[in-house]
């Protein structure tokens, strides 16, 4: 394979200099308005699950320049800055932020189409308790479903507070109608909870494709795993691949991250790669 070598090497290109400027603004953004307005940017900028009433087409776009922590943003532009430069200096920036955006938004439709998979059967269970209001549909709900809320949930807490009185009232007797009308009510209003609590926020979709891009176009070349452990881009990739595809399909409980939205960003780079090469327009 041959490398095309850039006339003028940049340490910091624009596009990637932008992308980390923009990113660290929207980080301090959501400091400032939580703390000043308590207004939850994540809330208006995170992609939720497309059935919830907090989603909003534009999160397939925002959902890339928020993260949920300092660790969070700090690796995630450490590693566009380490492999975007390179890229950006062969592509040129305007086909670098192509790729950025196709990836990113690639990975916010994979994470979409997971997290339906996911949260289907239970709102399945859910939608038929509340048409049948039937306390077999109710036990096979509880049966399957667990209730993840706590006191920071706010009104949705109280009420579930009352929805489990009723549940040990209609334990001891099943035909009160009133505890099945409530409990009901609340299966309601937690549905609407439970959608928009899956939320997605980071640029990790779009660095992943980076990070493939990279692989493809420079496969011999030396990472340092932990500044110390030398490994080809090529293997790396692959390694780092498989362990999101293996992470993602165990699903462990309390794992918070999004992993189908990383494949989803090699995905997507992966094919607009091809594509690219196929017309001959990838150098």
């Amino acid at each position: 394979m041959s490398y095309y070598q850039p006339s003028r090497f940049q340490v910091l290109p624009p596009v990637v200099k932008n992308l980390l400027i923009i990113n660290a603004l929207f980080f301090l953004a959501t400091i400032a308005f939580e703390s000043a307005f308590r207004i939850d940017l994540t809330k208006i900028l995170g992609l939720h699950y497309f059935a919830a009433s907090d989603f909003k087409p534009y999160q397939f776009v925002s959902y890339m320049f928020m993260h949920g922590g300092f660790t969070h943003i700090l690796f995630n532009m450490f590693a566009l800055w380490m492999f975007g430069n390179n890229i950006e200096n062969v592509w040129g920036g305007k086909r670098f932020l192509t790729y950025y955006m196709v990836t990113g938004i690639g990975a916010g439709i994979i994470y979409m189409v997971w997290i339906h998979f996911q949260m289907a059967p239970d709102l399945k269970l859910m939608e038929q308790f509340i048409s049948s209001s039937n306390v077999v549909d109710l036990r096979e709900l509880l049966s399957s479903h667990v209730f993840r809320i706590d006191s920071n949930a706010g009104s949705v807490w109280e009420q579930y507070q009352i929805f489990e009185r009723n549940l040990q009232t209609i334990s001891n007797n099943p035909d009160n109608t009133q505890a099945l009308r409530q409990a009901v009510e609340f299966i309601q209003s937690y549905r609407e909870y439970f959608m928009n609590q899956s939320v997605v926020v980071g640029a990790s979709g779009a660095v992943f494709g980076i990070l493939l891009a990279f692989g493809m176009m420079f496969p011999n070349a030396i990472i340092y795993i932990y500044f110390a452990f030398p490994l080809k881009a090529k293997y790396f990739v692959i390694i780092y691949g498989l362990f999101e595809l293996f992470e993602g399909v165990m699903n462990r409980p309390g794992n918070n991250i999004a992993h189908f939205a990383h494949l989803g960003g090699m995905f997507f780079g992966y094919f607009l790669i091809l594509y690219w090469r196929k017309k001959g327009e990838l150098y």
